[in-house]
């Protein structure tokens, strides 16, 4: 390519970073005079963002791929509510865990997120409006469910407001190279099981394994122990400066995590939502026929069925379910409606859209 067909692509580039410019500021003067005529009101709406990544996406005819312009525009729309009064994010830190990368995920850079030294800190600065929204891990695709993020929203008054899709990959990092003189491994306990087979084959069985709290204080923790490695993401690599020593060392290849956003307001159907529920039936025979029959019978489908111990007596179960639709869809409701007249306790945790990947 000659010099004049170079520079002629680049004057159309620079002339085009001028009309994203001007229109970039034109979205947000629209976007602050909406935070006015709200008033100081709520000025996060789920719905509305989901609405507006998928249209997106929709009309995306490339060459950027739809998830690259899906995160562009969240940044934008992340700028834009900042105008208003920027969003503050609790999540289960130190930096650097994929919890805050989720935060991030969905709610921009422009958000203030904020580490918690455990779920259960994050739950209550959002209860107490000390902090806006929670993003907390839910379940994933190799372990399950987490069971402490379950476990709060039985008796937690925030709802479920989204829910944020993320994969998963994890490294074995240390502070310096080489594997030699390795004798133990710091990983959240969910990161050990993940890697497990891994860490089988490719350490010796003289390696202990330390389960921490997060994968971010296992790289904290190996970045001053110069016989310590750490299960840990990209993020927390370049946090704690840590070497990586293997990469992708999670046993799925598919290996991806959930992550649900929680505050203390109701969301309004985006067109593709899911409800999420939690209930109890008492121990009796043909107790989980009847528990399912108003969802076989309404035609909802039913894309999560979880059991947990109650902690209210020895052997009694609470079920988290989720549904396909909002709670005012005609047959969501009707689900609810027959659930709250057979079952011995049902709450609904929320309805929201689903996660736009």
């Amino acid at each position: 390519m000659s010099e004049s067909q170079l520079k002629q692509h680049r004057d159309a580039i620079d002339s085009i970073d001028v009309q994203i410019l001007q229109l970039l500021n034109q979205r947000a003067s629209h976007a602050r005079e909406i935070g006015e005529i709200k008033g100081g009101g709520v000025i996060y709406r789920p719905e509305r963002e989901a609405q507006v990544l998928r249209r997106i996406k929709q009309q995306n005819a490339g060459p950027l791929a739809d998830e690259a312009v899906a995160r562009l525009f969240r940044e934008v729309m992340s700028e834009c509510l900042a105008l208003e009064k920027p969003l503050s994010i609790a999540y289960l830190g130190p930096e650097g865990t994929f919890t805050q990368l989720a935060a991030l995920k969905h709610f921009g850079h422009a958000a203030q997120a904020v580490a918690c030294s455990s779920i259960d800190e994050a739950f209550r600065l959002v209860e107490s409006r000390s902090l806006d929204y929670v993003v907390a891990p839910v379940e994933n695709s190799t372990e399950g469910a987490v069971g402490r993020t379950l476990d709060l929203m039985v008796s937690s008054p925030l709802q479920i407001c989204g829910e944020v899709v993320l994969r998963v990959h994890h490294h074995l990092l240390r502070r310096h190279e080489g594997m030699e003189g390795v004798c133990r491994v710091y990983a959240h306990a969910q990161a050990l099981a993940q890697c497990h087979e891994w860490l089988n084959k490719q350490l010796p069985a003289s390696v202990e394994r330390i389960s921490v709290a997060s994968n971010a204080e296992a790289a904290r923790l190996a970045s001053e122990d110069v016989a310590a490695a750490a299960i840990a993401g990209q993020a927390a690599a370049e946090r704690y400066t840590l070497f990586k020593l293997a990469e992708n060392i999670e046993d799925e290849p598919n290996n991806t995590t959930r992550f649900l956003v929680l505050g203390l307001q109701e969301t309004m159907p985006s067109g593709r939502d899911k409800t999420s529920i939690v209930v109890s039936t008492p121990n009796r025979p043909g107790a989980m026929y009847d528990l399912l029959a108003p969802v076989a019978g309404n035609g909802v489908s039913m894309t999560k069925f979880e059991s947990r111990p109650s902690r209210t007596g020895l052997w009694d179960y609470v079920f988290f379910i989720d549904l396909e639709g909002h709670r005012s869809d005609e047959k969501v409701r009707l689900v609810l409606d027959g659930l709250a007249g057979g079952t011995s306790f049902v709450k609904v945790l929320g309805s929201y859209p689903v996660a736009v990947l």
